[in-house]
């Protein structure tokens, strides 16, 4: 390098060090002489600045770098640092772009990267001999591990014990049974007698575990018994719970027994505890008769309750308040506190504390107007949660008390908490009677409309739920109100119940007026859902599904006074429904009256509309009076379906099984409307006689018909 440049001529050293300030800059673009000033003091301040700073590490890699100050170019190469120095101003003036050599240029900086680069390469990196290597530190650590864990208590026992387990615990290939019980006899051999050491440790706890998945009702017993004492510390560390769980799960009944009577008295305080609050859970669920969830629930009323189990015994929260004001006050104290304390911590969704929150709710109720403060506050508590009541029977039940006893500011605020969960809470078994509680208590219509079935009444959404057996529930309720067809009576009782709760302190719109307004809003968006949906095939489904195609049926039967409905979606949806129950080969496997022998009664339902209906003291078709008459159901659909029948001769495909049904529904229906069509089936019914089997029932009716 200190020869190159020797041999530079002013001019080019000067280019070189200007590349080598400008980096890249000079590369590929125009010359910058002409942007220069004219002052050569100027252009002296301009060169020094220009240079670029050089790190120790840039000149510890290499001698021969070029350098700003004059001290480190003297060091690298006297004659070049005084042919630099030597250029004066008028030189510098009289450099002319035009003599500068971009090639040469070019070549010096390729030089000096790749002398850099070849000497950052080819210089040693120092090695520090006392530094160890990874593996060395790692194997280290482990050692000391190791160590550690053998001088605990019972530490070489807890090794040979775990030794044993990952032989017990693989999977592939799993241990044969005789095997797995030799294992267990000797992990059970050694750890008998230390079996309290081993359940608060995270791996010496899973030994456990898997010892008691493994063994016999008589050592799962055993093992009980020696934990005896423990059972509240096991709930509480972060690794016993889950052994205390196993227990629960394969342990016998007395075990389970001996664990809820030591954890008796505590069940408030491991509430509170974010560990043991789960084992409560699973206790409260999975594992507990239903005495001992009533036990567990009365010691939430407080410590009488927690120290004496039998103390109120077979008596409702409500009985006692009702018996003494002060064990009221005291009660109500004890439920919110440990209510308020699980909510905070999380624990919002146990089923549990659901059922401590049906306890509370039912003695708000008692006294409304005397609770109004704790009622306000207990709402306020919920209502950013209510979404995790929804899923129990108990919590299902406060969340309907609650939105029954908020007003209309609460309910908003509840509404806006349930509105982003409203697929899960359609869908959900108690899910759904709280949203139809919202259709039936909230009085601004407006408002439970668009956070509720807006969305819900689309191509996309609207096909599924119809099919289902809980989320059908809310839109049928909208077209049919509280029909004990779909709902059952403890169900209808109960949403009854929440209506009057209602009634009595908030809601005030006519409950009637409400139901109709969300009619009104619904039954438009729902026909174009079903419309739209014949595209995707969802339509298609819905009908092959029993409470799918009966969902169709009581929609086209639903009377109504919007006349788009009447003139232009319902007449379409009845083609549609038509074309594919009743057009095409009746005989063969794919045609819907022969695949789901449910749609005969969907085919008959439409012909009975609200004009016809069977009395069942009578047991015979009886007509209604002063039925509303729904556009193209009825005695226009029998008369649809003679007609299709008659016309393309297919009569003798429609006297047995369940077209045969059909036809004893259009003559029934056509013979009460005195219909010109009644004499014409009925005659060639005459002829068809002959093919009419007494075998087969819909064939029998049929004769006994003409």
């Amino acid at each position: 390098m200190s020869s190159i440049l020797t041999h530079l001529s002013p001019h080019s050293l000067y280019q070189s060090i200007l590349s080598n300030n400008m980096g890249n800059k000079l590369k590929g673009a125009k010359r910058q002489n002409d942007k220069l000033v004219t002052s050569p003091n100027a252009k002296k301040v301009k060169l020094n600045n220009q240079t670029p700073k050089v790190t120790q590490k840039d000149s510890d890699s290499s001698s021969e770098d070029l350098s700003v100050s004059e001290e480190e170019e003297s060091e690298e190469d006297e004659g070049s640092a005084s042919e630099s120095d030597d250029l004066d101003d008028d030189e510098l003036d009289d450099l002319d772009e035009d003599e500068l050599d971009q090639d040469e240029l070019d070549e010096l900086d390729d030089v000096e990267v790749g002398d850099h680069e070849e000497e950052k390469e080819n210089q040693p990196k120092p090695v520090d001999p006392s530094k160890k290597t990874s593996r060395e530190q790692h194997s280290e650590q482990r050692k000391l591990l190791s160590d550690r864990k053998l001088q605990r208590k019972s530490g070489a026992k807890v090794q040979d014990i775990k030794k044993l387990w990952e032989k017990l615990r693989v999977n592939q290939p799993a241990p044969t049974k005789a095997q797995r019980d030799k294992l267990c006899d000797e992990i059970w051999e050694l750890s008998h007698d230390v079996i309290n050491d081993l359940v608060l440790k995270h791996d010496a706890s899973r030994v456990v575990q898997t010892l008691v998945k493994y063994s016999n009702k008589e050592r799962r017993d055993k093992i009980v018994d020696a934990l005896k004492g423990s059972f509240y510390q096991l709930a509480t560390s972060a690794y016993g719970k889950y052994l205390l769980i196993k227990i629960l799960h394969y342990g016998s009944k007395e075990a389970r027994a001996v664990i809820v009577d030591e954890l008796h008295g505590k069940l408030r305080k491991l509430m509170r505890h974010r560990e043991g609050a789960y084992v409560v859970e699973d206790l409260f669920v999975l594992y507990s008769t239903a005495a001992q969830k009533q036990q567990m629930i009365r010691e939430f009323w407080g410590s009488e309750y927690a120290v004496f189990r039998d103390s109120g015994k077979g008596k409702t929260v409500v009985d006692i308040i009702r018996e003494s004001s002060e064990k009221k006050q005291l009660i109500m104290q004890n439920l919110y506190g440990t209510i308020k304390a699980s909510v905070e911590k999380g624990s919002t969704g146990f089923q549990i504390l659901h059922a401590a929150m049906k306890e509370y709710v039912s003695i708000l109720i008692e006294n409304i107007d005397a609770n109004e403060s704790a009622i306000r506050d207990f709402i306020d508590l919920l209502s950013e949660q209510f979404a995790e009541l929804v899923h129990t029977q108990e919590g299902s039940e406060v969340a309907c008390c609650l939105i029954a006893l908020a007003n209309a500011k609460e309910r908003k605020g509840i509404i806006k908490s349930l509105k982003t969960h409203r697929q899960e809470l359609i869908k959900n078994e108690y899910g759904n009677v709280v949203l139809i509680t919202l259709f039936m208590a909230v009085d601004d219509t407006v408002l439970t409309y668009k956070s509720f079935c807006s969305e819900m009444f689309t191509s996309e959404e609207l096909p599924p739920l119809a099919q289902d057996k809980f989320s059908r529930r809310p839109i049928l309720y909208i077209l049919r109100g509280l029909d004990g067809k779909y709902f059952a009576p403890n169900v209808k009782q109960a949403l009854l119940k929440y209506q009057e709760l209602a009634y009595k302190k908030t809601s005030k719109k006519d409950k009637d007026i409400k139901r109709q307004e969300l009619f009104d809003k619904s039954i438009e968006p729902i026909y174009k859902a079903l419309l739209e949906s014949r595209e995707s095939g969802e339509f298609d489904k819905l009908l092959s599904v029993n409470i799918g195609a009966q969902f169709v049926t009581d929609l086209l039967t639903t009377p109504t006074t919007n006349e788009r409905v009447n003139t232009k979606y319902r007449p379409e949806l009845l083609d549609t429904f038509f074309d594919k129950i009743i057009k095409g080969d009746v005989l063969e496997d794919y045609h819907l009256l022969n695949k789901t022998p449910f749609m005969s009664r969907s085919v008959k339902a439409l012909m009975h509309g609200n004009q016809f209906k069977f009395n069942n003291e009578a047991k015979k078709l009886i007509q209604v009076e002063d039925a509303v008459e729904i556009p193209g159901v009825g005695v226009v659909f029998a008369e649809k379906t003679v007609d299709e029948i008659l016309n393309d001769d297919k009569l003798s495909n429609w006297t047995s099984g369940q077209p045969a049904f059909v036809l004893v529904a259009a003559y029934e229906v056509l013979q009460l409307a005195n219909s010109k069509k009644t004499k014409t089936l009925q005659q060639q019914l005459k002829r068809e006689k002959k093919n009419l089997s007494k075998e087969d029932k819909g064939s029998n009716l049929l004769l006994e018909l003409i």
